[in-house]
């Protein structure tokens, strides 16, 4: 095996989507068969030990292409020659913490890894943040990595894709790889607009066919309206009050996923990830929002010249009008 081993870098790493991730980016499955890596696993203080043991068990596995494990709580060790960092490690909401409580927790945490990966990572370093909430901490982060060009930074929609994706399936009784085009946009929050407008299955338009599979045009849209948008922007939720604890091995998948075509490439049809915006679709610039988009393997580009009816730019504009609130809640605490 030649090929040069890339450096993963996790944050987070002893937490539970830090361990559904480390076993299959160790197999292969983010990178490729042939891509060795070497894993460095970041963590505080008191949870170093618990990314400690999965270190050991990822020795237990003798996998082919893991080169070797590092574990550490010093971020400059971390980010050391990194080619690709998983921001994974946030702090979550705690009863009763406000909004802007929540901003400022992962303010202190996400400006200074950002700012570590700026002085250490590798040049061609790449960023996808996970920890919540992923588009103002992605943010965060590409402001404090001074040098490092923003368009390296992205924020976690696919896991909001995949989830439109499966209830569409559902919804028709079809196979997910039927499905094309179908578009996360704006923020990973309830205000996101899981949108079908340019979706189709097996080649036919998703509305088509669902106003079939459901009784017509009217049933097809309200479907859309009550069950399917809000289903998919609260998934989360439904998870947390079904399971007792939120997404753990969907969200670790949709991270590969989100690598591994932003790596390898799309092929074909487009998906969706946080960027941070140039002004498509009239998003302001520097707001990280998620856009349909593809890769050749060089970089996510954001889809542009699809057209918005009315309904949709206004709840573009709702997901939008949300990022700016933090993005001016974060920066009155000078984190940008």
């Amino acid at each position: 095996m030649d090929a040069t081993p890339v450096t993963v870098t996790i944050t987070g790493a002893g937490g539970q989507i830090g361990y559904a991730l480390l076993f299959r980016i160790a197999a292969g499955d983010m990178l490729g068969p042939d891509q060795p890596v070497r894993l460095r696993l970041l963590e505080i203080p008191q949870g170093v030990r618990a990314a400690e043991g999965a270190a050991l068990e990822l020795q237990d596995c003798a996998f082919a292409l893991l080169q070797d494990v590092e574990v550490t709580d010093d971020p400059a060790v971390a980010f050391a020659g990194a080619n690709r960092v998983l921001l994974v490690g946030s702090r979550p909401r705690a009863a009763g913490m406000e909004r802007a409580d929540l901003l400022a927790a992962n303010a202190g945490i996400f400006a200074p890894q950002g700012a570590a990966i700026a002085q250490h990572a590798a040049a061609d370093v790449r960023v996808l943040t996970v920890g919540n909430p992923a588009n103002t901490n992605a943010m965060v982060a590409a402001a404090a990595a001074a040098g490092v060009p923003a368009e390296r930074f992205s924020a976690l929609t696919r896991l909001d894709h995949d989830r439109a994706v499966g209830q569409l399936s559902a919804a028709l009784q079809v196979t997910p790889t039927t499905l094309q085009a179908v578009i996360i946009w704006g923020n990973h929050s309830s205000t996101q607009f899981p949108d079908v407008s340019h979706a189709t299955v097996a080649g036919r338009p998703v509305f088509d066919a669902l106003a079939e599979q459901l009784g017509g045009t009217d049933a097809a849209a309200s479907w859309l309206d009550d069950v399917f948008i809000p289903r998919v922007a609260r998934r989360g939720a439904e998870i947390i009050e079904v399971r007792g604890s939120s997404s753990v091995a969907s969200a670790a998948n949709a991270a590969i996923s989100h690598v591994r075509d932003e790596a390898l490439g799309t092929h074909s049809g487009w998906t969706s990830a946080a960027l941070v915006s140039r002004g498509e679709y009239g998003v302001p610039e520097g707001l990280v929002c998620s856009f349909p988009v593809t890769s050749d393997g060089s970089g996510y580009r954001v889809v542009e010249g699809l057209e918005l009816d009315d309904r949709a730019r206004a709840r573009l504009a709702a997901s939008v009008a949300e990022l700016a609130a933090e993005r001016d809640a974060v920066r009155e605490l000078g984190a940008i």
